[in-house]
C-alpha cells in the first residue's frame, strides 16, 4: 500500500498523516471487496524491513495498527469480515498482540471476506523458517511446504494462492510480499497513491484482471499444439478473481 508518506509530503504534512489517510482507504477497499467477488484480501501494512524507518514513524504506525484493531473489530463482526494478522509477533508490543488475538477470535466466524493484514511480514523469512522445520531429506510436496509457510506466518492452514497482486504509487517490484503464494498471480501496478485508492480504482483493477488470459502454463481453449490437433483447457475458475494482495 505505497504512497502514504509521499502523499503527505506533497501536501506539507507529516508522514504519519499519510498513514492515517491510508487507513481510510483500507476501509473503502474492505467495504467494496465483496461487491467484486473478492473472498480474501491481504494488505501489506508493515514489512520486516520497515523496522529500519525512523523510530517515531514506526511508533506511530504501531499505534495506528492498535487503534485500527480496536476501532474496526465490531464493524468487522457486523459485516461478516474475518480479520487475521500474518507475520512475526515476537517483536510486537504486548498490547498490540493482545488486540490481534482478541480481534481474530471475535471475527473468526466471518464469511463475507477474509481480511489479512501483513505486519512484521517477510516472505523470505517465512520460507526460510518453513525450510528450517524440515527434519529429514525427503522433499515435501508443494501443499505440505505451503502449510509450513502458513504456520510460520500465523496464516490459516489452507489459505489459497493469490489471484491478483496490486501495487500502488508507481512502484514496480514485489518487495518480499507473498512470494510463494504469488507464483501465478497477475501483477498490476498503478500510479495511484494508496490514500487515493478506493472502490473505483479497485473496480478498474478487477476489470483489467478479467481482460487477461490466465493459462497456468497450459494453452488457452482452442489453441493447438504444433503438429497436433489437441488442446488443453485452462484451469477451472481461471477467469475469476477472489484472492487479492495489495503490497507496499
Amino acid at each position: 500500500m505505497d504512497g502514504n508518506g509521499r502523499w503527505a509530503a506533497a501536501r506539507g504534512r507529516p508522514r504519519i498523516a499519510g498513514h492515517r489517510r491510508g487507513a481510510r482507504s483500507v476501509r473503502r477497499v474492505v467495504e467494496a471487496s465483496p461487491e467484486f467477488g473478492i473472498t480474501t484480501l491481504t494488505l501489506y501494512a508493515f514489512s520486516s524491513d520497515n523496522w529500519g524507518r525512523p523510530a517515531d514513524e514506526v511508533a506511530g504506525l504501531m499505534d495506528l495498527f492498535l487503534g485500527y484493531l480496536r476501532r474496526e473489530c465490531q464493524r468487522c463482526v457486523d459485516s461478516g469480515v474475518r480479520l487475521s494478522v500474518i507475520g512475526r509477533r515476537d517483536r510486537l508490543g504486548p498490547a498490540l498482540i493482545e488486540a490481534i488475538e482478541r480481534t481474530e477470535a471475535r471475527t473468526a466466524a466471518g464469511s463475507t471476506l477474509h481480511l489479512r493484514l501483513a505486519v512484521d511480514y517477510s516472505a523470505r523469512d517465512a520460507i526460510v523458517r518453513a525450510a528450517a522445520g524440515l527434519r529429514d531429506a525427503r522433499v515435501p510436496s508443494v501443499e505440505e511446504f505451503s502449510r509450513r509457510i502458513n504456520e510460520a506466518t500465523h496464516s490459516a492452514p489452507c489459505t489459497p494462492d493469490v489471484d491478483l497482486l496490486i501495487r500502488t504509487s508507481g512502484e514496480r517490484r514485489l518487495s518480499d510480499f507473498l512470494l510463494w503464494e504469488s507464483a501465478y498471480a497477475e501483477l498490476l501496478f498503478t500510479a495511484c497513491p494508496w490514500p487515493e485508492f478506493g472502490k473505483r480504482e479497485l473496480g478498474g483493477a478487477i476489470r483489467e484482471f478479467h481482460r487477461r488470459e490466465r493459462r497456468f502454463g497450459r494453452l488457452h481453449r482452442g489453441a493447438q499444439l504444433v503438429g497436433s490437433s489437441s488442446s488443453e483447457n485452462p484451469s477451472a475458475g481461471a477467469r475469476r478473481v477472489s484472492r487479492i494482495g495489495v503490497g507496499r
